[in-house]
């Protein structure tokens, strides 16, 4: 008597269906990642304020001017002095007409400090900036 046995093939992996999913997968870790702006080189720790609400989002370019002390002035990312920072503004409203300039100060910030800031911005023609304060937690 004679039994027939099967030939069973060699199991293989079939390499194109793994290729598609590892695209599928990088695509998925691309979207899903979280893009973050980078991250200020000067660390500054916002006064509270009661009054203090979250800004409006608006469309056109906000430049930050950064407070930390006399000799710690950061705008628009850069480091700047007291005695270039008007010269600065104006560069900046000469390529982005439509920016607004936003203040930052450290709450440990000497008022001399941020009383400069405020005479370079008038020197630029700024009138009124807003300044950035960190709502009182309830």
């Amino acid at each position: 008597m004679r039994f027939y046995t099967k030939r069973r093939k060699m199991p293989s992996i079939t390499i194109v269906s793994l290729i598609d999913i590892l695209a599928i997968l990088l695509i998925f870790f691309i979207v899903t990642t979280t893009f973050r702006e980078r991250l200020p080189q000067l660390q500054i720790n916002l006064p509270e304020s009661k009054a203090a609400a979250a800004a409006p989002q608006e469309a056109k370019k906000i430049i930050l001017l950064q407070i930390k002390g006399p000799d710690e002035i950061m705008f628009d990312g850069k480091a700047v002095t007291s005695k270039n920072l008007a010269a600065a503004i104006k560069d900046a409203q000469k390529r982005n007409p439509g920016c607004s300039i936003t203040m930052q100060a450290d709450k440990e910030a000497p008022f001399g400090a941020v009383v400069t800031v405020l005479d370079a911005l008038q020197e630029a023609g700024i009138k009124n900036i807003p300044a950035i304060a960190k709502p009182v937690a309830k």
